[in-house]
């Protein structure tokens, strides 16, 4: 990954001199308005569901550290980064071929979900979206269509269901100390002990410890498995670091506050300053106002490249830290670069047949919180966009796989 790469990827979480200054940083907690009533109050925690399809608003994600690490678990519809997934439905899980990596054929690490419910729609009253990513850097070297190392499952639920209480959760912890990690659903169906993911395989010795594969198998082997195989009363509260999962976040999301005005205080005071002819320049702001002169020449002849990354940075330097832009089938993804952005015919259609629609962006501030940088190559994109069944077809409560697009940052920015 190279060095003037990354440092393009790093500005984008500071603003620019510019640009408008970012707003002080805060602690983001959605007011007893923001998280809504009724339908809206699924999740009632800190975070909130995205708003149904159609909305115009732009909603933006931003990973914080989990406060009550509780509201992180399934029964409370979490939206969150990293971690084991925290499943939806029960029935239908992508296996473990579908979650394998399309370039290394290694499986792929969970790396986000969003509850994202559509309450006019009794089938999806709780609905989620989850993605996963390969953690080998050198599957991200190709942009476009559905490369490979990214791939993402939509699932949803009516509110009344087998799985879940039709009353939202409780806002208290939990009176019992709960385990930290999942390792098998209430339907009976077990999960890998390393990745959280469906876990077809069993350990032939203790009959235990159950993985998505071979690889999982032996990476838990070498983590510990090998001393407590025989010690079967610690195999499923015992799970160490394999050293496979991202950090886990939670995601908070706000809607998204465009300014009123482009032009600063500061900003201001020089435009009335050059208007009025009686201030005379000093030689120190005549040199000033020749190098702004150059500059302005300069912007002149930037290429259509340099203004739609000029343009993306624009519209992300009031909100630097967003990992997340959600708005399903209303304001489409917002391009970091003029290389492969898709036509409408480069997005196919749901196995239903209905087309689909965008709805939801990560951004290149998550790669922050990865903590996966390397002095050689690293995981990486510019953008990620997710394109989503426009009719939200409902196969009989399955995980239904969806469509990536994934754009990288121009070598000439």
């Amino acid at each position: 990954f190279p060095s003037e790469q990354l440092s393009s990827l790093a500005s984008l979480a500071e603003p620019p001199e510019a640009l408008l200054p970012c707003r002080a940083p805060q602690h983001r907690r959605p007011s007893e308005a923001a998280q809504g009533v009724g339908l809206a109050a699924f999740p009632t925690g800190p975070g909130r569901p995205l708003r149904a399809m159609g909305s115009p608003a732009v909603e933006l994600g931003f990973a914080e550290e989990a406060v009550d690490p509780w509201r992180l678990r399934r029964e409370h519809f979490p939206s969150k980064v990293g971690g084991r997934p925290a499943w939806l439905g029960e029935s239908g899980l992508p296996g473990p071929s579908a979650l394998r990596c399309g370039v290394c054929g290694q499986p792929c690490a969970f790396l986000l979900q969003l509850y994202a419910p559509l309450p006019d729609r009794p089938d999806a009253f709780h609905r989620g979206l989850f993605l996963f990513a390969c953690r080998q850097p050198a599957c991200y070297r190709h942009a476009g269509p559905g490369p490979g190392s990214l791939r993402v499952f939509r699932n949803q639920l009516p509110r009344k269901n087998d799985i879940y209480s039709y009353e939202p959760p409780p806002e208290e912890p939990p009176l019992e100390e709960v385990p930290g990690a999942t390792v098998q659903l209430k339907c009976g169906a077990k999960l890998c002990k390393v990745c959280g993911c469906l876990g077809p395989k069993v350990c032939s010795k203790c009959h235990k410890a159950y993985y998505c594969s071979k690889d999982h198998q032996v990476r838990d082997w070498k983590a510990g498995h090998k001393a407590s195989c025989a010690q079967s009363d610690q195999i499923e509260t015992a799970i160490p670091d394999h050293k496979f999962l991202f950090t886990e976040y939670e995601i908070v999301i706000e809607p998204e506050e465009m300014e009123s005005s482009s032009v600063g205080e500061k900003d201001q005071k020089d435009l009335d300053k050059n208007k009025d002819p009686t201030c005379v320049a000093s030689p120190y702001e005549a040199v000033e106002a020749l190098d702004e002169n150059m500059l302005e020449a300069m912007a002149k002849h930037e290429t259509e490249e340099d203004k739609i990354f000029q343009k993306f940075k624009e519209r992300t330097s009031l909100e630097p830290e967003q990992i997340i832009r959600y708005c399903r089938d209303g304001e489409g993804p917002i391009w970091i670069s003029g290389e492969t952005i898709p036509l409408e015919t480069d997005i196919p259609n749901c196995a239903c047949g209905a087309k689909r629609v965008f709805e939801f962006q990560v951004m290149p501030q998550l790669l922050n919180h990865l903590k996966v940088d390397s002095l050689g190559e690293s995981i990486d994109w510019g953008t990620v966009a997710i394109y989503t069944c426009a009719d939200n077809c409902n196969l009989g409560n399955q995980y239904t796989e969806e469509f990536i697009w994934k754009q990288d940052i121009s070598s000439s920015v």
